[in-house]
């Protein structure tokens, strides 16, 4: 595996995780009860990118490091893979 592919895997991997840390502990201005004019009731009471971002990039590593070794040590291949699913 090159090092472009590496990084490829894990911006892939960041942006899943990112996504979905989106969506993680966020409060609503409608579970809140605090409405600002002009914004729709679902939109965040309490919006923090700083530590959604620092969490996505620690759990990325954490899912990225393993997984990367797995491909390198030779484990998991394309020939295995295509036996595997019967594509030979």
């Amino acid at each position: 595996m090159s090092i472009f592919s590496a990084i490829v895997v894990f911006a892939m991997i960041w942006a899943m995780v990112f996504l979905l840390m989106l969506q993680v502990g966020q409060d609503t201005q409608g579970d809140r009860g605090e409405r600002v004019p002009g914004t729709h009731v679902s939109s965040p009471a309490d919006f923090r990118l700083k530590p959604r971002l620092f969490w996505a990039t620690v759990i990325t590593l954490a899912l990225w490091v393993p997984l990367i070794w797995l491909i390198t040590s030779g484990l998991i291949t394309i020939e295995g893979m295509r036996r595997i699913t019967g594509r030979d």
